[in-house]
């Protein structure tokens, strides 16, 4: 793949752990990647990685041939306000904005201009997202080097623009949810026994197992189930508890009331 020049406008969370997975993964150079800034604290984080840093948004995407904005959706439509004369149908504009859409974008930049809307989860710092991917009429030149990016990441899937926010919530917002059912285990675990760092490394590598073993085999989750609930037994007993106290209707509640969320917020 042509090693192209990357310009990261916001490396907050999600930034951050980007330029970190483009970085790890080798895909590309520190000397080729650019990012900007408000935070004088944040580009200090920045430099530690060797890459070049700003706290102008036009200078970062100046020079760039790929610019990755990773800012709030409220500051969105004044970054591209900034960045609008760095932009050229040559170039590769990357939205990881949630709640914004490809059509909002190109409003805001132009209509000739490549976009790509994506969704990572902080799992990219990793290389081990789950990044979903939508893109405007503009950009067939350009899709096999931004699904190599991402795949370089961890895994990538794409999709039509109307599901970009039911991604966000099955992905991005996933990462929290289960992590809070780690958390929640270590809990039981440091309850029945286990110091807290013990409970943790077991929790954490049992569901990594457990999502390897549905990656792997393909198989749906209550087939994998079934194979560890005997008759009578204990797993049987604790998943029945678990439903009881209205494990699984919660779990899709906050799924659905995130989703909802999005809505409201466009």
């Amino acid at each position: 793949m042509e090693n192209k020049k990357i310009a990261i406008i916001g490396v907050g969370n999600m930034g951050g752990a980007i330029a970190a997975g483009l970085l790890k993964s080798g895909f590309v150079s520190a000397d080729k990647i650019s990012v900007s800034d408000r935070k004088e604290s944040t580009l200090e984080k920045m430099k530690e990685l060797g890459v070049n840093t700003f706290s102008e948004n036009e200078k970062a995407a100046k020079d760039a041939d790929v610019i990755i904005v990773a800012v709030k959706p409220y500051h969105i439509e004044g970054v591209l306000k900034e960045i609008k004369g760095t932009l050229n149908p040559n170039k590769i504009l990357i939205s990881i904005v949630a709640g914004v859409g490809i059509e909002a974008l190109g409003e805001m930049t132009g209509a000739d201009i490549p976009i790509f809307r994506v969704m990572p989860n902080t799992a990219i710092a990793l290389q081990e997202s789950l990044t979903c991917i939508s893109s405007n009429g503009n950009t067939a030149a350009h899709r096999e080097y931004v699904l190599d990016m991402f795949n370089k990441m961890g895994k990538t899937v794409e999709i039509g623009e109307d599901l970009m926010a039911a991604a966000t919530v099955l992905s991005s917002c996933g990462i929290a949810f289960a992590l809070r059912y780690i958390r929640a285990a270590m809990q039981g675990g440091i309850e029945i026994g286990f110091g807290a760092e013990m409970a943790q490394f077991i929790t954490a590598q049992t569901v990594k197992g457990a999502t390897e073993l549905l990656l792997q085999s393909g198989h749906h989750p209550e087939r994998e189930i079934d194979k560890v609930t005997t008759p009578m037994g204990i797993t049987i007993t604790g998943l029945n508890e678990m439903e009881h106290k209205g494990f699984s209707s919660s779990l899709i509640q906050g799924v659905m009331a995130s989703y909802k969320k999005i809505g409201k917020s466009k």
